[in-house]
């Protein structure tokens, strides 16, 4: 078994670990065991086994409405609406949330996929067409059997087996040459890192890539170097490296740094260290974020309890919450960590609460070394899609000379 993977089955049987979206990445080509038989994946080409596709009504349909909150404390609603005819298309791959009872989900989804899919996936309608294939995750009920020291049968073979044959299905059937960008947060990240390894780097294909981004899941690149790693000719974002790039990163609070039980934000690999792009900066240094928190279904019990939005918590109906110039970040490389800093600017002067939610709590217990993995693509969704909108318009202007550019995204307070 691979060191991290090791590390991980460690984890998961702990009975200090938490219960909640724990990460499940998935294996490398060479490191699949050859004796394993091979997994019958889902047919994709029976759309029940899509949660989203460009023609069809489902999950991605889903009313998105934000309520901004202003530093005076003024609500502002905002709807959302996909576009009608978006440049290039999204392939998302969600977390870690089924709670169906085996060690791997079945082929009917269920509330869960459709929220997390609501909460991670669904802005990007904005910018792009989205595919999402069902597939058999591990489950979040088998994660937490293996807490408790029970004897569960999963199969990251099956999951990756999806993930791949609906791949494979969109490029025959639905890609048409088009740009692609690759999302997935968790064990999704976990199995698009796989994938794009085997699949996408170095290949013919490559050039379609828009943008990746991998969060919260177990991207490496080596010390000092922005490529290599993880994959061999993807680079991560960075000036002059987009678009085709890598964005990755695992959160923490500035205040509370990966302890030295950290799931997240150190390599796994000797030379390699976690990869952190700043979805905010990606320049380097501090820059803003643009959070687009839940306002809705709490998905694990695991999870903080709901901080106040502000100082006289006035009720919010929409199902997200945007808090312009609360937070911002930079990369930090410490003791051993690499990881995303999330600063709270508090202002006594600020109507908004100064905190947010995000912490894993356990037996009322906060456990750091989850950090803020749960959050972790909320915290910068609009700093995301502003990325992905940017590098689409970059790519087709590369593929068609004479586009003309879009001014560069500003730094507005969405």
């Amino acid at each position: 078994m691979a060191p991290l993977l090791a590390a991980l089955a460690a984890i998961a049987c702990s009975p200090e670990a938490p219960t909640a979206v724990a990460p499940a990445p998935a294996v490398t080509e060479s490191e699949a065991d050859p004796a394993l038989a091979p997994v019958e994946p889902l047919d994709y080409a029976d759309t029940s086994n899509w949660l989203c596709r460009p023609e069809t009504q489902d999950a991605c349909e889903q009313v998105a409405t934000v309520t901004r909150i202003s530093a005076d404390g003024v609500l502002t609603k905002e709807t959302f609406a996909p576009a009608t005819a978006p440049p290039v298309d999204c392939f998302y791959v969600y977390p870690t949330v089924s709670r169906d009872l085996g060690g791997n989900a079945d082929a009917k989804p269920g509330g869960e996929e459709a929220e997390i899919i609501r909460q991670q996936a669904v802005r990007f309608g904005a910018v792009c067409r989205l595919f999402v294939p069902l597939y058999r995750q591990v489950t979040f009920t088998a994660l937490k059997k293996l807490r408790a020291g029970e004897d569960v049968e999963t199969d990251r073979e099956m999951a990756y087996a999806d993930v791949k044959a609906a791949w494979h299905r969109y490029l025959a059937n639905d890609n048409a040459r088009r740009g692609f960008v690759l999302i997935g947060h968790d064990q999704g990240a976990g199995i698009l890192t796989r994938l794009i390894a085997s699949e996408i780097d170095g290949q013919p294909v490559q050039s379609q890539l828009v943008s990746a981004l991998l969060i919260g899941g177990p991207v490496e690149t080596p010390e000092g170097l922005s490529a290599g790693g993880s994959f061999r000719a993807i680079p991560l974002c960075a000036p002059g490296k987009g678009p085709g790039c890598v964005i990755a990163y695992s959160a923490f609070r500035a205040q509370s740094p990966p302890p030295a039980d950290s799931l997240f934000g150190s390599g796994a690999t000797t030379g390699m260290r976690a990869a952190c792009v700043n979805p905010a900066e990606l320049y380097g240094g501090d820059g803003t974020l643009k959070p687009i928190l839940s306002g809705g279904p709490v998905l694990f019990d695991e999870l903080g309890p709901p901080m106040p939005w502000t100082i006289d918590n006035p009720t919010i109906d929409t199902p997200f919450v945007a808090l312009p110039g609360l937070l911002t970040a930079r990369c930090i490389t410490k003791g051993g960590f690499n990881y995303l800093a999330v600063t709270i600017n508090a202002d006594p002067l600020d109507k908004r609460a100064d905190a947010i939610g995000g912490d894993v709590v356990v037996n009322g217990s906060l456990r750091p070394l989850w950090g803020l993995h749960i959050v972790d693509m909320h915290l910068a969704m609009g700093n995301l899609v502003e990325i992905v909108a940017r590098q689409s318009a970059e790519w087709r202007a590369a593929q068609e000379p004479g586009i003309t550019l879009p001014e560069a995204f500003h730094g507005d307070d969405h």
